[in-house]
């Protein structure tokens, strides 16, 4: 099987043919041959091969070959030469996310990310966004929102992706019926589905502990704590981290402290802005948590609290995104150091944080050893990130963690997310890694769909 990158036109003629230049006959094999069959996705049509003297590697589809496989546009793409004289257009990839029908925003806050990957990926594959409303399981095909020159959206119907990449948004909408049924379909169809779901933190624990290496940077975490055992880890660690076991965006989140003597606090964000309260005795502490969580505190983890690194005593913690490569090899892609603002539990910069660069923040806590440990917090990202793929059963290409490191320079996991914000990488300094994100997820899409570019294309 042989691979080359050629350039797709399309004729007016409504027969089924294909024009081949001298080069691309010679790449693909077919010299001498007198038809071909082309794929695009699931479909395929057989068609006459006429060669035609011109340089370069260049594809000239007739209407009635463009028409019988949806080839969406013309321009750059990948032919594979597979086995049985057939020749695959592509990759074929699809962005899954959600919004309304609008041609201007179909994608919401989303829209922008989603336009740069397909601004990126235009020039190396037929890439289109998509939402779960515009598959027709019947046909097997997408009306898909791809990207014109003008930098505008244009629906165009092609079948089912060679592979997809998931970003929906939405937590609650991937535990209906519908999406669970929608992925399974995609997995039945052998079609690359990957960032399965959101990841749920009580999981992710679990599937760390009995891995030595991983473990060892998880802090002490239990599920659906009992009153006694929040007071026994209060008692050990002087304060814990109380969250929800789904939450994101720092949401709900508590940090309980125990001073002797003085009493226990509850660090909190409403709706107004953080909260500082004081409670007497543990029974009362537990009483308003459970007012506003219910008795049995179910569907919250305890989360052990680590002294982390400071800068103008505030705590640093860090969002590392990771990324799987074109060769299935898990990457830091990019890191932003979070510095909390005054009196927040988190470091989210909704929450009043701010955005360095980690040599930054590494820098000023460590002096010249700052380097050193950035490369063992890497290090230790992809220790973690392969033991978490290793053990689930989905296909995952990209998470994003939230690292502490404290002052003895033990690094901390304390959160993976599938689907990782971006907001990082709108730090002026981080831009360029921004750019490199979207480089992955596309190389992942063409290793996912066996379109692997090769060296120097």
């Amino acid at each position: 099987m042989s691979m080359t990158f050629c350039n797709v036109h399309f004729t007016q003629q409504p027969q089924k043919i294909v024009y081949v230049s001298g080069a691309l006959m010679k790449s693909l094999k077919l010299s001498g041959k007198k038809s071909v069959k082309l794929r695009l996705g699931g479909e395929r049509i057989p068609a006459l091969v006429k060669p035609i003297n011109k340089q370069g590697n260049h594809l000239y589809l007739a209407s009635g070959v463009r028409k019988g496989i949806k080839v969406p546009m013309s321009g750059g793409v990948f032919l594979r030469n597979l086995d049985a004289g057939e020749v695959q257009l592509g990759p074929l990839i699809g962005i899954l996310s959600d919004g309304s029908s609008s041609l201007i925003n179909p994608f919401g806050s989303r829209t922008g990310f989603i336009k740069q990957l397909l601004r990126e990926g235009s020039n190396q594959s037929y890439i289109f966004a998509f939402t779960p409303r515009d598959i027709d399981w019947q046909d097997e095909t997408v009306n898909g929102y791809f990207l014109t020159e003008t930098d505008r959206f244009t629906r165009r119907r092609v079948p089912l992706p060679d592979v997809v990449y998931n970003r929906l948004p939405s937590r609650r909408a991937e535990t209906t019926s519908p999406i669970n049924q929608l992925r399974e379909r995609f997995i039945r169809k052998r079609i690359p589905f990957f960032n399965w779901s959101f990841f749920n933190k009580s999981d992710i624990y679990r599937l760390l502990e009995n891995d030595p290496l991983a473990a060892q940077h998880i802090p002490e975490s239990h599920m659906n704590p009992a009153p006694e055992q929040i007071k026994d880890m209060l008692d050990r660690h002087s304060f814990v981290y109380y969250k929800p076991s789904a939450g994101s965006l720092g949401k709900g989140i508590y940090r309980l402290s125990y001073v002797p003597k003085r009493g226990y606090y509850a660090r909190y964000r409403n709706t107004k802005g953080n909260v500082l309260q004081r409670f007497a005795t543990f029974g009362s502490l537990i009483k308003t948590l459970q007012s506003r969580h219910g008795r049995t505190l179910r569907s919250y983890v305890v989360q052990q609290g680590i002294r982390l690194i400071e800068i103008d005593a505030c705590p640093l913690d860090f969002r590392f995104h990771m990324h799987k490569n074109g060769k299935n090899q898990w990457v830091v892609v990019g890191i932003g150091a979070k510095k909390a603002g005054k009196g927040s539990v988190t470091t989210h910069l909704k929450n009043g944080g701010s955005l360095l660069t980690p040599q930054q923040a590494l820098s000023r806590v460590f002096g010249p050893k700052g380097e050193e440990v950035l490369n063992k917090a890497k290090k230790t990202a992809i220790t973690i990130a392969e033991a978490i793929e290793s053990r689930d059963q989905h296909l995952i290409g990209e998470i994003g963690f939230d690292f502490g490191i404290d002052k003895d320079e033990n690094i901390w996991m304390f959160e993976a997310n599938a689907k990782p914000g971006r907001s990082i990488f709108r730090h002026p300094l981080l831009r360029a890694e921004g750019k490199a994100s979207v480089e992955h997820i596309l190389e992942h899409c063409l290793y996912l769909s066996k379109f692997r570019r090769r060296e120097g294309v």
